[in-house]
């Protein structure tokens, strides 16, 4: 079996438009809504498409109207999109969200695989890069071999002997230093091997556009653009 992982679409409809992958099963790391344009286009693509969908902090955020907690530079982007997305998503659309599980066990060719927005143990906030130590103990923990994340739009691949780590990236709102969106591809009967990170380009002018008709503040509209263009931080003013 071949997998697609994905993780953070952030309302990016385009970037979600353009994945071409031919898979047998599309899993999501949550965080399909907040900062893009798009979050009903998604919630609905993913609701038709996706095989597993797990529930991101942003999710959350708009599901249950609670704080996101994010980071100082993207918290102010944060709630001015919450409101703007809590505007435009329908009842149903909202509860989806809700519905969405923290975590999710699979059996594959023999591997137990268990999927997060963040970690385990804090699955909506945990806030851990490649290089973190709370890695082995999440494994152990959940008695994973292999662990799914998302959060920090930072992708990346850690083994521990025969258990691994992987994080798809974003793939509407990279943090890389560049737009193109990120997303892994697991073949499945290759075991842990069989993870590969990749990438493509998308028309991400065409997602700027829309977040520059959006009914938010000028200056916050700047700062989303800022971000999908540079793949980081927005700039400072």
């Amino acid at each position: 079996m071949k997998v697609a992982i994905i993780s953070d679409i952030h309302g990016n409809l385009e970037a979600l438009n353009a994945l071409n992958e031919n898979v047998d099963e599309l899993w999501v790391l949550g965080d399909l809504v907040n900062y893009g344009p798009d979050p009903g286009a998604v919630i609905d693509f993913i609701k038709a498409k996706a095989d597993v969908v797990v529930r991101g902090n942003h999710d959350h955020a708009i599901g249950f109207d609670e704080d996101p907690h994010c980071s100082r530079p993207f918290r102010e982007m944060a709630d001015a999109t919450k409101a703007y997305t809590c505007s435009v998503l329908s009842e149903v659309q909202k509860q989806f969200l809700r519905a969405l599980p923290l975590k999710k066990d699979r059996d594959i060719e023999g591997l137990r695989v268990v999927l997060c927005h963040a970690l385990p143990s804090d699955p909506l906030f945990a806030y851990c890069l490649r290089d973190s130590d709370r890695w082995e103990s999440e494994l152990e923990q959940t008695n994973a071999d292999v662990l799914l994340v998302g959060h920090t739009h930072v992708p990346f691949i850690r083994e521990f002997g025969t258990r691994i780590v992987v994080n798809p990236g974003s793939l509407g709102q990279p943090k890389t230093g560049s737009p193109a969106a990120r997303y892994a591809v697991w073949e499945t009967s290759l075991g842990t091997r069989g993870f590969e990170l990749r990438a493509f380009h998308y028309p991400f002018e065409r997602t700027i556009a829309k977040i520059d008709a959006l009914p938010i503040d000028a200056r916050i509209r700047s700062s989303l653009a800022d971000v999908l263009r540079h793949g980081g931080l927005p700039r400072q003013s």
